[in-house]
């Protein structure tokens, strides 16, 4: 059978059976029970505020993808921008209907702890398991409605022609998802850390009140939070990543191997989507006593231990070269040794987490210096795994194998964005139970949970730094295909000027959004100490606070934040082209490498923090309310901005200047040289 029919078809059937698992799984958790009536109660609170939050941000969107998308139809084309649009319209779908798929599991999690582990290990998993087949599922299922537009329209000139019109135009599909991503990731971050922030300097320091008490006025914008950032801008930041090493692979495969090496990412994508629904079935807690985070180990070995045999196999029937397999292995085992690192220095009872602990005795000064040690530690390693990737990958087959190793790292996407989304559902959960007072098994299998929850959310959040660096080199590569660079000339005064430019864009992008968490907090500090001062009997518990009115403070700061970090990203790549197009490839080289390392800083620093805080919450040092702990709580505060805000949003941010590079670089050449 012809390989181009192959794959028009085994991609999108692929595509299709992800979706419908995911609708299966949803069915699965809607038919668990809610609990009783103050369950409701709560869950309907979270969910009425994480839904207006989505709702009020597509509003500010929807005219900046509007405008953008006629601006690159009147400049690059009618294809690209119609791609554009699919990639924008796919990621708000998996930004949407995974965080409502989490904000209906939560409370359903919370009434299944009082059965047991594995009750509410099924359903929080099983929410989580959606946002995984939707990333997965759209972000194949998109590409390949795109290579079937190019099979139908040019398969009678050839397959080159196939391939090179498919590729043409699947820059304009990653630049929709980036775009996206960035906007889930910026509003996301800033809701949940401005709530977070603003209900913990309140609550736990100034009343010392439990972080999840209801009498709190911030604690449902915080639940709100971990939906909105952990759920919605995760999943569209991974989409992304997921959806461009497919674009940068095809790209380049297709100029090393022609038309089979742009089917080759569609097949193996394909046959990774169903290793990770094979390892989603070994996600089961042998008894309540198991540490949920065995079951959650074993589905994920099964789905990475399975997609290194259909990329072995593939790389060797297809495309006869048995390199292309070693080049995305490698990227497996990068990707094993990322989560390795981000457990060690950010983990439950690893060394480093005792070690900023121990110096919280001493204050927060001391916490804080430890902490950005550890930090800064954490982030050399970090980046010698992912240059040692990029190497094994051109070693093996030059820019075509960069890429490769790119989807080597995404091969167990639909697992991990199951075990991210996870976190959330299980951190939302254990707040519903305290709130709701649940007793029983409940506290204890819902505790169990979002520990094992915050370890996977640290992971996961090392993963999506990875990848989105890998697939920022792979798009750097395509940038010098595009342009027929071979290479740039550090020595000239342009091209150090556009690597200086570059490296100082993720400080200008990172301090926007640090900036806008601390303005909203305090927005949130002042409602939050407002209505305790106001509204008699909060403190008794005889008087509930007007949770809605911090929700929307938040949302509004929220969306306030949200354009100008987005116009600086898209506008700045624009400006260095005026330098030339070898400036213009300094300039991205910078992005990444500043970006890159900030991102792994920030996020692996902050997640360190939060676990000493943690660690000493455990009853370490005194715990709870012991000065060691509020030293610990301003550690965290300072972290949280850190890693769920511009850490995160820092993936997006390389990969959108990339696009944009690529897809004006035909004019720089033209109107600026080179």
């Amino acid at each position: 059978m012809d390989i181009q029919l192959i794959a028009l078809f085994t991609a999108p059937i692929t595509s299709l059976l992800a979706l419908g698992y995911g609708i299966y799984r949803i069915k699965d958790v809607l038919s668990q029970p809610e609990g009783n009536a103050e369950l409701k109660s709560i869950a309907k609170a979270v969910s009425d505020g994480a839904m207006a939050y989505l709702a009020r941000q597509f509003k500010v969107i929807l005219p900046f993808t509007i405008i953008l998308a006629v601006l690159i139809a009147l400049t690059l084309g009618v294809g690209i921008a119609t791609t554009f649009l699919l990639g924008a319209i796919f990621s708000a779908i998996i930004g949407y209907v995974g965080m409502w798929v989490a904000v209906k599991a939560n409370v359903r999690t919370a009434n299944a702890a009082l059965k047991g582990l594995n009750p509410a290990l099924r359903v929080s998993f099983g929410a989580g398991t959606v946002n995984g087949m939707l990333v997965v599922g759209l972000g194949l299922l998109g590409i390949s409605i795109i290579y079937m537009w190019a099979y139908f329209s040019f398969s009678k000139v050839g397959a080159d022609m196939v391939a090179r019109e498919a590729t043409t135009v699947l820059t304009g599909y990653g630049f929709g998802a980036a775009l996206i991503a960035l906007f889930m990731r910026v509003g996301g971050g800033i809701f949940t850390k401005a709530a977070d922030v603003g209900a913990d300097l309140v609550g736990k320091i100034e009343k010392g009140i439990p972080e999840d008490d209801k009498r709190n006025p911030a604690t449902i914008a915080d639940n709100v939070g971990d939906n909105v950032g952990d759920c919605a801008g995760m999943a569209a930041d991974v989409f992304e990543s997921y959806a461009l090493t497919i674009i940068a692979a095809m790209i380049l495969g297709g100029t090393m191997f022609g038309l089979k090496g742009v089917v080759f990412p569609l097949l193996a994508r394909s046959g990774a989507i169903l290793t990770s629904i094979l390892g989603t079935f070994f996600v089961k807690a042998k008894n309540d006593k198991e540490d949920a985070i065995k079951p959650l180990i074993r589905g994920f070995i099964v789905s990475a231990g399975s997609s290194i045999l259909i990329f072995l196999g593939l790389s060797y029937y297809l495309l006869g070269d048995i390199r292309a397999g070693y080049a995305a292995v490698s990227g497996i085992v990068a990707m094993l040794g990322l989560l390795y690192i981000t457990k060690y220095y950010t983990g439950p009872g690893e060394k480093p987490i005792v070690g900023i602990a121990t110096a919280s005795r001493t204050g927060a000064g001391t916490n804080l210096i430890a902490g950005l040690s550890y930090g800064m530690e954490s982030t050399f390693f970090s980046v010698l795994v992912v240059a040692s990737a990029i190497m094994a990958g051109y070693s093996f087959l030059g820019f075509y194998g960069i890429s490769l190793v790119g989807m080597g790292m995404l091969a167990t996407t639909g697992i991990i964005m199951a075990l991210d989304t996870f976190g959330p559902i299980s951190d939302n959960a254990q707040g519903m139970v305290e709130m709701a007072g649940l007793k029983g098994k409940a506290p204890i299998v819902t505790g169990g949970l979002d520990a094992v929850g915050n370890t996977t959310k640290a992971l996961t959040k090392g993963f999506a730094v990875g990848s989105a660096a890998v697939a920022a080199s792979s798009l750097f590569a395509t940038y010098f295909e595009v342009t027929g660079l071979t290479s740039i000339d550090m020595a000239s005064p342009k091209v150090f000027v556009g690597i200086l430019l570059g490296g100082s864009l993720p400080f200008l992008f990172s301090s926007r959004l640090i900036g806008s968490v601390g303005r909203a907090a305090f927005d949130v500090v002042e409602e939050v100490r407002r209505q305790f001062r106001e509204i008699k009997g909060i403190m008794e518990g005889k008087q509930l606070p007007n949770y809605a009115r911090a929700v929307e403070i938040v949302t509004q700061a929220a969306q306030r934040e949200l354009v100008v970090p987005a116009l600086i990203v898209v506008a700045s790549p624009l400006l260095a082209a005026l330098l030339g197009a070898e400036a213009l490839g300094g300039f991205l080289g910078g992005v990444v490498v500043v970006g890159l390392m900030l991102a792994f800083f920030m996020c692996n620093t902050g997640g360190a923090w939060d676990n000493a805080k943690k660690y000493i919450e455990d009853g370490h040092f005194g715990g709870k309310g012991g000065d060691t702990h509020k030293a610990a709580v301003v550690g965290d505060t300072v972290g949280d901005p850190l890693k769920d805000t511009s850490g995160p949003a820092l993936n997006p941010m390389m990969k959108i200047v990339q696009i944009v590079a690529i897809l004006i670089a035909p004019f720089v050449i033209q109107l600026v040289g080179k």
